[in-house]
Protein backbone atom coordinates (compact mmCIF):
# COMPACT_ATOMS: atom_id res chain seq x y z
CA UNK A 1 0.00 0.00 0.00
CA UNK A 2 1.43 3.29 -0.93
CA UNK A 3 2.24 5.58 1.72
CA UNK A 4 -0.37 8.91 1.59
CA UNK A 5 2.48 11.04 1.92
CA UNK A 6 4.02 9.79 -1.09
CA UNK A 7 3.76 12.32 -4.14
CA UNK A 8 3.65 11.02 -7.65
CA UNK A 9 5.90 12.11 -10.38
CA UNK A 10 4.78 11.04 -14.09
CA UNK A 11 6.53 11.86 -17.50
CA UNK A 12 4.98 14.05 -20.13
CA UNK A 13 3.05 11.22 -21.40
CA UNK A 14 0.98 10.55 -18.29
CA UNK A 15 3.33 7.28 -16.72
CA UNK A 16 4.30 7.20 -12.86
CA UNK A 17 7.74 7.23 -12.63
CA UNK A 18 8.15 6.90 -9.05
CA UNK A 19 7.53 8.85 -5.77
CA UNK A 20 9.15 11.52 -3.91
CA UNK A 21 8.56 12.14 0.04
CA UNK A 22 8.90 15.24 2.12
CA UNK A 23 12.10 15.23 4.17
CA UNK A 24 13.14 18.24 6.24
CA UNK A 25 13.80 20.62 3.22
CA UNK A 26 14.44 17.81 0.73
CA UNK A 27 12.67 14.94 -0.55
CA UNK A 28 13.53 11.28 -1.02
CA UNK A 29 13.09 9.41 -4.57
CA UNK A 30 11.69 6.13 -4.33
CA UNK A 31 11.04 3.79 -8.05
CA UNK A 32 8.19 1.71 -9.38
CA UNK A 33 9.40 -0.85 -6.84
CA UNK A 34 9.06 1.34 -3.93
CA UNK A 35 12.42 1.54 -3.17
CA UNK A 36 14.44 4.64 -2.27
CA UNK A 37 17.04 6.01 -4.28
CA UNK A 38 18.53 8.73 -2.47
CA UNK A 39 21.10 8.27 0.22
CA UNK A 40 19.64 11.62 1.47
CA UNK A 41 17.50 14.18 1.21
CA UNK A 42 17.76 16.07 -2.24
CA UNK A 43 15.78 19.26 -3.61
CA UNK A 44 12.66 19.05 -6.02
CA UNK A 45 14.11 19.72 -8.71
CA UNK A 46 17.50 17.23 -8.52
CA UNK A 47 14.14 14.82 -7.19
CA UNK A 48 12.01 15.19 -10.59
CA UNK A 49 15.59 14.80 -12.68
CA UNK A 50 16.71 11.88 -10.90
CA UNK A 51 12.60 10.08 -11.49
CA UNK A 52 12.70 11.06 -15.06
CA UNK A 53 16.53 10.21 -16.23
CA UNK A 54 15.39 6.30 -14.63
CA UNK A 55 12.18 6.29 -16.83
CA UNK A 56 10.79 2.80 -16.88
CA UNK A 57 13.34 0.83 -18.58
CA UNK A 58 14.46 -1.21 -15.94
CA UNK A 59 11.48 -2.81 -15.53
CA UNK A 60 11.90 -4.76 -18.82
CA UNK A 61 15.54 -5.53 -17.51
CA UNK A 62 16.45 -9.51 -16.44
CA UNK A 63 16.13 -9.87 -12.37
CA UNK A 64 17.42 -11.96 -9.74
CA UNK A 65 14.95 -13.80 -7.18
CA UNK A 66 16.68 -15.19 -3.89
CA UNK A 67 14.05 -17.83 -2.95
CA UNK A 68 13.68 -18.77 0.82
CA UNK A 69 15.57 -21.96 -0.04
CA UNK A 70 18.81 -19.31 -0.88
CA UNK A 71 18.36 -20.33 -4.70
CA UNK A 72 18.76 -17.75 -7.03
CA UNK A 73 15.70 -17.68 -9.88
CA UNK A 74 16.38 -15.45 -13.50
CA UNK A 75 13.14 -13.40 -13.51
CA UNK A 76 11.29 -10.61 -15.28
CA UNK A 77 8.94 -8.42 -13.68
CA UNK A 78 5.40 -8.67 -15.11
CA UNK A 79 3.29 -6.23 -12.38
CA UNK A 80 4.80 -3.51 -10.28
CA UNK A 81 2.71 -1.22 -8.62
CA UNK A 82 1.59 -0.08 -4.57
CA UNK A 83 -0.40 -3.00 -4.47
CA UNK A 84 2.99 -5.44 -4.83
CA UNK A 85 5.39 -6.73 -7.74
CA UNK A 86 4.62 -9.62 -9.49
CA UNK A 87 7.49 -11.48 -11.17
CA UNK A 88 7.95 -14.30 -13.31
CA UNK A 89 10.80 -17.02 -13.74
CA UNK A 90 12.54 -16.48 -16.76
CA UNK A 91 15.03 -19.71 -17.26
CA UNK A 92 16.30 -19.42 -21.11
CA UNK A 93 14.10 -16.43 -21.81
CA UNK A 94 11.14 -18.07 -21.30
CA UNK A 95 9.10 -15.32 -19.92
CA UNK A 96 9.28 -14.09 -23.03
CA UNK A 97 7.22 -17.48 -24.87
CA UNK A 98 3.56 -17.03 -25.82
CA UNK A 99 1.45 -19.32 -23.82
CA UNK A 100 4.54 -20.41 -21.38
CA UNK A 101 2.92 -21.70 -18.05
CA UNK A 102 5.12 -20.06 -15.90
CA UNK A 103 6.10 -19.91 -12.17
CA UNK A 104 5.05 -16.71 -10.61
CA UNK A 105 6.29 -14.88 -7.59
CA UNK A 106 4.10 -12.41 -5.86
CA UNK A 107 6.21 -9.86 -3.61
CA UNK A 108 5.42 -7.30 -1.11
CA UNK A 109 5.76 -3.29 -2.26
CA UNK A 110 8.44 -1.89 -1.77
CA UNK A 111 9.98 -4.89 -3.19
CA UNK A 112 12.35 -6.77 -1.01
CA UNK A 113 16.03 -7.12 -0.98
CA UNK A 114 15.60 -10.55 -2.45
CA UNK A 115 14.79 -9.10 -5.52
CA UNK A 116 18.34 -7.69 -7.19
CA UNK A 117 19.22 -6.99 -10.78
CA UNK A 118 20.65 -9.42 -12.91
Amino acid sequence: MLPSDWIEHRRGDGEVLGWMVADGEGFRVHDLLGRELTGEPIDWLDAEELLDDLGIGYLAERWTLRLPDGTRRPVRIAEASPRGVTVVADEFGAASAVGADLDRYRLPFPAPAELQRA
